[in-house]
């Protein structure tokens, strides 16, 4: 399964999660989906301009997009740091990619990533992106309300 497939499933269990109020987003769930977000939009751009810089230039912005994800993992607990997690899962085949040749050397086991796969998972950061918006907007329901049948 390609990273952006694997981001699409955790992007649908976290809304379906919402949706049922099996997640109630607190407050700092979502400030932190709006940091984290803010942080992936910064390393992570549009695909013009991802796909007109050089390819180490890419693995960096992509690099920057893991580094957003655990810092943010480091700050949090229950679902939230549950989605975080999935979502580093997902994309943790970024951390084997190398984008400069061996020159005769070893590699420590990275390898040279397609084209395709810089597209896949800028296009999974991207999902990324678009989810934690979503949960940055959830409104809390106040504690006194039913959430399920009555």
């Amino acid at each position: 399964m390609d990273m952006r497939r694997i981001v699409a499933v955790l992007a649908e269990e976290a809304e379906q999660q919402i949706e049922d109020h099996v997640w109630k987003v607190a407050p700092d769930d979502r400030a932190l989906a709006s940091d984290t977000e803010t942080g992936l939009r910064e390393a992570v751009g549009p695909p013009d301009i991802q796909e007109a810089m050089p390819q180490i230039e890419r693995l960096e912005h992509l690099r920057e997009s893991l580094a957003v994800l655990a810092i943010s993992l480091a700050r949090t607990h229950g679902r939230m740091a549950w989605f975080l997690s999935g979502a580093l899962n997902a994309l943790e085949s970024v951390l084997r990619w190398r984008a400069m040749p061996a020159d005769g050397g070893g590699t420590f086991g990275t390898v040279l990533p397609s084209a395709e796969e810089y597209t896949q998972a800028e296009g999974a950061v991207r999902r990324l992106q678009d989810v934690l918006a979503q949960i940055s907007d959830v409104r809390s329901i106040p504690s006194d309300t039913p959430t399920g049948p009555a």
